[in-house]
Formats: C-alpha cells, structure tokens, sequence
C-alpha cells in the first residue's frame, strides 16, 4: 500500500462510527460504517444495509459513495472504513470500483476497535481499476 497517513482523521472515524452503530445487518450481524470527506470539507456517512436477497443489500462504502453523489460532489479526498473486524475489513472488490470512479487517489484507512489500521490510496486497493471516458460537461458517455 501506498505511503497514507496510517491514523484515522478523529473527525471520519467518529462519523464512521456512528454509521456503524446504524448498520441494518439482520443477517451476518456484521456491522461497517464508513465516512468520506470531499475537497470542499463536506462529510458524507453510510451503513452496511442488508437485505432478504442479499444482492440487494449495500455495503458502507457504497452508502456513502450515494450520500455524497446525491448531494451533487463528484469526488472525496479520504475515507475511514470502521468495523470490528481483525484485521480491519477493507472495501470490497465492488466497493473499490465504486470509489475508483470517483476518486482513485483518495486515501483509505481502514480501522477496527483496537486501532488496528489497513490503509492505502483507492488504487492502491485496486490496482488495475477503470473508467469510462466523461464528456466534458461531467456527465458519462451515454447519459443524458
């Protein structure tokens, strides 16, 4: 992984994990919350949201990834992923392509109850990603 900051910015871990506590994880009771900062400072959160038909469910990463492209940013500087797993559970494959559309140099710190830390830029998770190419008004090839 890449040279990151292997502590986690006070502010995204408390907002992570306040996402955590909110996880709806009826099912694997495993709880993530995860907290992403844009360049403006804004702080979006999220929490794993399971579902009966577990491809419906949505992990924290992604919850975030919505709550911030909802409220129109395109683009995050830092993430904190917080569970309670050891090591500390990173993004998920899904997850990393999400986050590499929009921010491939963010930076990552994964964290868990004991301070444990995986961390990295969001390529560093996943070396290889791809975009699609954007029209220069910053909407995707395709849309409307």
């Amino acid at each position: 992984m890449s040279d990151v900051q292997p502590t986690p910015d006070p502010q995204l871990l408390e907002a992570a994990q306040t996402a955590f506590r909110q996880a709806y994880v009826p099912y694997s009771r495993f709880r993530v919350g995860a907290a992403l900062r844009t360049p403006d400072g804004r702080v979006f959160f999220g929490a794993n949201v399971e579902n009966a038909s577990y491809g419906l469910a949505r992990c924290a990463e992604q919850s975030a990834v919505q709550a911030m492209a909802t409220a129109g940013a395109r683009e995050f500087t830092d993430l904190v992923v917080y569970s309670e797993a050891t090591p500390p559970a990173s993004p998920c494959g899904a997850c990393r392509q999400i986050l590499f559309e929009f921010s491939p140099e963010a930076r990552v710190v994964c964290v868990n109850q004991h301070g444990d830390v995986v961390s990295g830029l969001v390529r560093d998770f996943l070396p290889h990603g791809f975009r699609l190419d954007q029209r220069d008004d910053g909407h995707g090839v395709g849309t409307e």
